[in-house]
């Protein structure tokens, strides 16, 4: 595991967005394809802006990128909370990207039932071989989540590679999730996390005891390598050393 901390969210942003475009390049180098899944919520919204801005969008072989979802809610694509609708409006759709480059989660299917296909799409792209990203998004709740594994949830112990419907109870409800196996596969993971209200998660993740059904972002502990990408303020209640 590698932190990355910086003084300001911007250079977080910059730091990431940099080591985006070095996954990409490797991975078209060495396989002829770059496999990503992208994070929702309002955090990466800056970063795929950037990316998507004349300072970045020549620097990757986009029509070699393809994209999945860590996360969806269960609403429609059209719907301003949905993750699909975030990333395109300020990735997808600026870079012009190919809608056979995108495997959205289809959320007009019941939630168990889209989490199922969603399973089978991600089967299907890689066929025989291991599903295996080349780079997994993920961010980071202050309740400790990410993607939509939330603390005392059953998903955080579903052994399973593939995608699974989380209920939130206390909101009723639902999200369709990769599970940590699935993303404990990829060759890469970055956590993008800045600003102060994150810090206490990130201590709680990064250094206290393993308690996956309260912290569960302790779940995602990769065979491939980890970064965390982090502003002062979001590693403000790290130990010093």
């Amino acid at each position: 595991m590698e932190l990355h901390i910086t003084p300001t969210a911007e250079q977080v942003l910059t730091d990431l967005a940099d080591y985006f475009v070095a996954q990409a390049g490797r991975a078209i180098a060495a396989r002829g394809r770059f496999v990503v899944a992208l994070s929702g919520g309002n955090s990466p919204r800056k970063l795929y802006k950037l990316l998507a801005s004349p300072a970045y969008r020549e620097k990757v072989a986009w029509p070699q990128v393809f994209f999945f979802f860590g996360d969806e809610r269960n609403v429609p694509a059209t719907d301003a909370e949905s993750n699909y609708r975030m990333a395109n409006e300020a990735l997808l759709e600026p870079l012009g990207i190919a809608a056979a480059q995108v495997f959205a989660v289809h959320t007009t299917l019941p939630p168990a039932a889209a989490a199922a296909a969603y399973t089978r799409t991600i089967q299907g792209f890689f066929g025989a071989e291991e599903a295996c990203f080349d780079l997994a998004l993920l961010g980071l709740g202050d309740n400790s989540h990410t993607a939509s594994l939330f603390p005392h949830t059953p998903v955080l112990h579903d052994a399973s590679v593939g995608a699974r419907e989380v209920l939130l109870a206390d909101k009723n409800v639902f999200r369709i999730t990769l599970t940590a196996p699935l993303l404990n596969q990829a060759r890469a993971v970055a956590f993008l996390v800045y600003g102060e209200d994150k810090a206490a998660a990130v201590r709680h993740v990064l250094h206290d005891a393993r308690d996956v059904d309260e912290f569960p972002a302790q779940l995602i502990a990769p065979t491939g390598e980890t970064h965390w990408f982090l502003d002062q303020a979001a590693a403000s209640l790290l130990p010093k050393h």
